[in-house]
């Protein structure tokens, strides 16, 4: 399965790019994880309604241009379905079992996902209702992928 994790803006917190990179690693074994990151808009920190739609318009353009159109593409956005750990490694594996072997994990920026993005989007996945800064969301996402994987394989892991 090849996954693609796309997000929004570079990641500069030196304990979250080790925690990447050690998921990362160990995923290795079960699939081809790529990282794309796509710059952020900038804009001033206190912003118009409108500003907000323009800002999350421009990230989700530069989102959409490194989307195929053979990938099954999956948003995370807070009002989307809530799965637990095994109902999440039961969708990757439904996704590779049906020819889906092309996925993409969107994770947009601080003010979420353009209109577009949640269009073209096959489904949106939520991690709860709580807001997690998008920098941390890179690597939970990861994480469950690896736990969803050796879920999936029977391996065992921490619950």
């Amino acid at each position: 399965m090849n996954i693609q994790i796309i997000t929004v803006g570079k990641l500069k917190e030196k304990y979250l790019i080790q925690g990447i990179a050690e998921y990362t690693k160990r995923l290795g074994a079960y699939a081809k994880i790529t990282m794309v990151e796509v710059p952020d808009e900038k804009a001033p920190e206190i912003l118009s309604e409108a500003e907000m739609v323009q800002v999350k318009q421009k990230e989700g353009e530069r989102i959409l241009a490194k989307v195929a159109d053979d990938v099954h593409l999956i948003a995370l956005a807070i009002d989307g379905k809530q799965k637990s750990s095994e109902e999440f490694a039961e969708g990757l594996d439904r996704l590779a079992t049906y020819g889906k072997s092309k996925v993409a994990f969107v994770i947009g920026g601080s003010l979420g996902l353009s209109e577009a993005v949640l269009k073209r989007s096959d489904e949106k996945l939520s991690f709860g209702k709580l807001t997690l800064p998008h920098q941390l969301m890179r690597l939970v996402l990861v994480e469950q992928v690896y736990r969803a994987f050796r879920i999936n394989r029977g391996e065992p892991y921490h619950k």
